[in-house]
């Protein structure tokens, strides 16, 4: 979900009409089968997950515990996510689904295959790919971007119970990006397309879809190395916008390896169409953040 910000854009004099959470891959994206372990995740205000606690959905990424057959229960993504709306506490639970078309049956009441977005489908019969419920969550201190650039956009999930997949992404190592060279990096989310805007916080794309993009730069006033800026999206260009927030920035591109998660975007009032910025976890802070609240569920 994106939330308007328009004192940021006073305080930063940018000459752009809104700048707001990134909230879906836009521009030259595909399906997304490459990242079993990317997540559309929902939040909620209590603690059974129904339909009237809804408050926001985002984009996750199971990372490995170091014990990759015995599942994982630890996924990132942002802290405007995990966030429940009030900029001081976290939601009272969340629900994640793994299904690359995860919502795309839904019809305003609920996906009959998956259950999105209140209700986990367990009969194998019918859903075909893992979800999960969770009960704690971390915020590293996001607050409506107090403190922005620096504005501590980073949320861990912990699952109730592990999940099995395939394959788990992993966190980068501190120091990956090391200059403004102009690199590729992967983006992956379930958020909005190109040119779909959604006023209802529960529709958008809900479907897994993924882009290339390429580094901007990290050391202008809205990254001051805590961010990175990335290419203008909309046309044929890669980006991320409404529903992509806590989405995995993947590098080397063609890596697992997640070196930032989607966080904010510049944009035109009416479309997807601006630079994106992703909240960068190569600091050995960020790090040691998630270990930390990770606890004995995730060994970096």
């Amino acid at each position: 979900m994106r939330r308007t910000l328009l004192a940021l854009v006073s305080a930063t004099m940018l000459a752009v009409a809104m700048v707001a959470p990134t909230t879906a891959i836009t521009g030259n994206y595909v399906e997304d089968f490459d990242h079993p372990f990317v997540g559309l995740i929902a939040f909620y205000s209590d603690s059974e997950g129904t339909d009237d606690g809804f408050i926001h959905r985002c984009t996750g990424s199971l990372v490995d515990d170091g014990t990759p057959a015995d599942g994982s229960r630890v996924v990132v993504t942002a802290g405007h996510c995990t966030d429940d709306g009030t900029g001081d506490a976290v939601a009272v639970s969340a629900r994640i689904w793994f299904r690359q078309d995860a919502g795309t049956r839904y019809d305003g009441t609920r996906d009959p295959l998956t259950g999105y977005p209140d209700q986990c489908i367990d009969d194998p019969a019918v859903a075909l790919d893992a979800c999960a419920t969770a009960h704690e969550m971390y915020n590293y201190g996001f607050d409506n971007f107090a403190g922005f650039p620096n504005h501590r956009d980073v949320g861990v999930v912990i699952l109730d119970s592990p999940v099995v997949l395939p394959e788990y992404a992993t966190i980068t190592t501190a120091g990956a990006i090391t200059s403004n060279k102009r690199v590729d990096l992967t983006v992956s989310g379930y958020g909005i397309t190109d040119g779909h805007a959604a006023s209802d916080p529960t529709v958008s794309f809900r479907e897994r879809l993924m882009a290339v993009t390429s580094l901007i730069t990290t050391t202008n006033n809205n990254t001051a190395s805590f961010n990175l800026a990335t290419q203008p999206n909309g046309g044929r260009r890669g980006g991320t916008c409404s529903g992509d927030s806590g989405g995995p920035v993947f590098y080397p591109a063609s890596s697992n390896t997640i070196v930032a998660v989607t966080s904010f975007g510049i944009i035109n009032p009416n479309d997807c169409h601006g630079h994106d910025y992703s909240y960068r976890l190569d600091r050995q802070e960020v790090i040691d953040w998630i270990d930390e609240v990770a606890g004995d569920h995730w060994d970096q």
